[in-house]
């Protein structure tokens, strides 16, 4: 057998392993969306109820291990993975608060004040 060979063999399995890693993980994500455990989605933490809290770092396990795997960050030095990593790390959570935060704000004025649901 060439090297060559070898070499795709290699690769076809570590695609299967990645495409079987993701599909486990999207599974447990519809599942739990489709069940709604009521422990998790009956609990609240920082605002928001654990559910929704579960699906955030699942989706953000797969969005790294995407990264990781097709744009081979696993074969980069560290230094450059951590310029990529830490970087949408940064975004993601900046994003998140200033979602939870004006969304909790919204829903306090709508809560508290006069102005009525019209949506």
């Amino acid at each position: 057998m060439s090297h060559e060979q070898a070499h795709d063999g290699s690769n076809i399995k570590r695609i299967w392993m990645v495409f079987a890693l993701l599909s486990v993980v999207t599974t447990v994500e519809v599942y739990l969306g489709i069940t709604r455990p009521g422990f998790l989605f009956m609990n609240n933490f920082l605002s928001m109820n654990l559910l929704n809290w579960v699906f955030i770092l699942l989706t953000l396990y797969k969005a790294y291990y995407i990264v990781w795997a097709f744009m081979h960050m696993e074969g980069e030095k560290s230094s450059l993975r951590w310029a990529v990593v830490g970087t949408v790390i940064f975004l993601v959570l900046y994003l998140l608060f200033i979602l939870l935060v004006e969304a909790d704000y919204i829903f306090e004025v709508f809560k508290n004040a006069t102005i009525k649901w019209n949506f």
